[in-house]
């Protein structure tokens, strides 16, 4: 039996192909979807905590912090 803690072969050439691949939408979006998402209201709440969360991020020191 396999330990199932080490990776077979085939686990690790499928994973190194996901690796390399670029991240991103799988498809434009319709005029329609993009007529529907304008018409969207944005939350004042939401928008300010995205902009101190962005702050926030900005600012980080230490740990977890991505150079």
């Amino acid at each position: 039996m396999a330990d199932p803690s080490k990776p077979d072969t085939e686990t690790r050439d499928a994973e190194r192909d996901e690796s390399e691949k670029r991240a991103g939408a799988d498809r434009m979006p319709t005029p329609e979807e993009e007529r529907a998402a304008e018409q969207n209201e944005l939350d004042p709440e939401v928008a300010e905590h995205e902009r101190e969360m962005a702050e926030r991020g900005k600012n980080q020191q230490g740990e977890g912090r991505v150079v």
